[in-house]
């Protein structure tokens, strides 16, 4: 019972799903101790557990050894989670190994454009992996991983099911265009650049009406010495009329010079 599928598990690809582990890779995980004493009644929450202990992923190793990776697939495999709880998996960015195991399950398990929706993220991700396999350890990362499950047949010395390719599936419209980590960059830069020359105009445009505010009180102040020599014209004024102001008494004496009669003047 404890190497059984559970009950009411759907088939997988039209298979029981531990068969898409091949069938001597099985057997040596069902004789292994981890999966003895590690992996026995085991859930979807309790394998969130040991994922996180995990150190390293892979296949086999030295004498056809499976390694704890391979044996916690096996066990998603047999216990068959949620899609829901998969995907809280895979979204688990600070559990890196749990978030690989995910990836490999889902490529196992998943339909085509639901694969691709789900793994093509994992390319932004360049954490550093362990890996273990015949030759010893090794260094991956994420993306690497992950671009291996998108590409190749087999990952962790297991055969991965056919995957459809990305342009037929385009073709068809089950899926959308991939979009480039690059054009997304390319497009990152342009509003950058664009909000930093919307930024020097701002600037420059603030700058010139300062400018401008500064230059209006100087043109006031040029006009002042004129102001000054018009008071001054002005202030002249008075002399010129006290001067002509001194004139009718001249006119007065005139007239009175001229109205003496000659009888006057005889008798004197």
């Amino acid at each position: 019972m404890a190497n059984s599928t559970i009950k009411g598990a759907f088939s997988i690809h039209g298979q029981n799903p531990q068969f898409l582990v091949e069938t001597v890779i099985r057997n040596r995980i069902y004789d292994c101790n981890y999966w003895k004493e590690h992996c026995f009644a085991l859930t979807a929450e309790s394998i969130i557990d040991k994922a996180i202990e995990l150190k390293y992923i892979g296949g086999v190793y030295s004498n056809q050894r499976p390694t704890d990776f391979i044996c916690l697939l096996l066990k998603l495999l047999q216990i068959q989670p949620d899609k829901e709880i998969l995907i809280e998996y895979l979204q688990a960015e600070d559990f890196k190994y749990l978030r690989a195991l995910a990836a490999m399950y889902i490529r196992m398990t998943f339909r085509g454009v639901e694969v691709y929706e789900l793994l093509e993220p994992l390319l932004k991700d360049y954490r550093k992996l362990r890996l273990r396999d015949m030759s010893g350890y090794s260094l991956t990362f994420i993306d690497e991983f992950a671009d291996a499950l998108l590409n190749e047949g087999r990952v962790c010395d297991l055969q991965l099911p056919r995957l459809p390719k990305r342009d037929v599936l385009e073709e068809n419209g089950e899926l959308g265009p991939r979009k480039s980590m690059l054009l997304d960059a390319l497009e990152g830069k342009e509003e950058k650049a664009r909000r930093s020359e919307s930024r020097s105009r701002s600037r420059s445009r603030s700058r010139s009406r300062s400018r401008s505010r500064s230059v209006s009180p100087a043109r006031g102040r040029s006009r002042t010495p004129t102001s000054d020599a018009g008071s001054r014209y002005v202030s002249r004024s008075p002399s010129r009329s006290r001067s002509r102001s001194r004139s009718p008494a001249g006119s007065a004496y005139r007239s009175r010079s001229r109205s003496i009669s000659p009888d006057r003047m005889q008798t004197d």
